[in-house]
């Protein structure tokens, strides 16, 4: 499935997208805050994140492409899926150079709106407790902490101390998501 944005298309990761996508994602700063990536990031690990990706049958995985100058490179990556013990686990990154742009939390809003869409009751997300940026687009998102824990990262090769949150989405409807849901178009692939 597709989901555009009024600035972003989500959408699923093709065979000839692993080049613009092992470049996007292989920076130390990124895959530092990730828990599945490893680090080096190489062209390898973005072939096999897509051929991952198109055998998903729970959850959703996107990559996030900007409309800039016509174009629509790939800025990012987010999806929600089984985590370890977690059903719904909600993750993201952004490439460095679209940074402070505010493609996060408009990529997690419509991915809450495909969450809805697919029935999901709650998402969980963490952070690690030293990228308190990832903590700011979750609260942005409507997320809440419930706790902390540890969680292992690939891209450190160690066990982290995170911050954990919750958004139950069974029970209400956040405005913010709402408004994505109305002004994104939702594609079948």
């Amino acid at each position: 499935m597709f989901m555009r944005t009024p600035r972003l298309t989500l959408r699923p990761g093709w065979a000839e997208d692993a080049d613009e996508l092992a470049v996007a994602i292989a920076h130390r700063k990124v895959v530092h805050n990730l828990g599945r990536a490893p680090w080096p990031y190489a062209l390898g690990d973005a072939r096999a994140f897509i051929e991952a990706q198109q055998a998903e049958r729970h959850g959703a995985s996107f990559l996030i492409c900007s409309h800039e100058d016509g174009a629509c490179p790939i800025v990012g990556g987010i999806g929600f899926g089984p985590y370890e013990n977690r059903p719904n686990e909600l993750g993201y990154w952004i490439t460095p150079r679209a940074w402070g742009r505010g493609y996060a939390t408009e990529a997690g809003h419509a991915a809450i709106a495909v969450a809805r869409m697919l029935g999901v009751a709650e998402l969980t997300a963490g952070h690690h407790v030293d990228n308190p940026a990832s903590g700011a687009v979750l609260r942005k998102l409507g997320f809440a902490s419930s706790g902390s824990a540890r969680r292992y990262s690939r891209g450190r090769g160690a066990w982290v101390d995170c911050t954990e949150y919750v958004l139950p989405l069974a029970s209400r409807r956040n405005a913010a998501d709402s408004a994505v849901a109305t002004s994104s178009r939702l594609l079948a692939a």
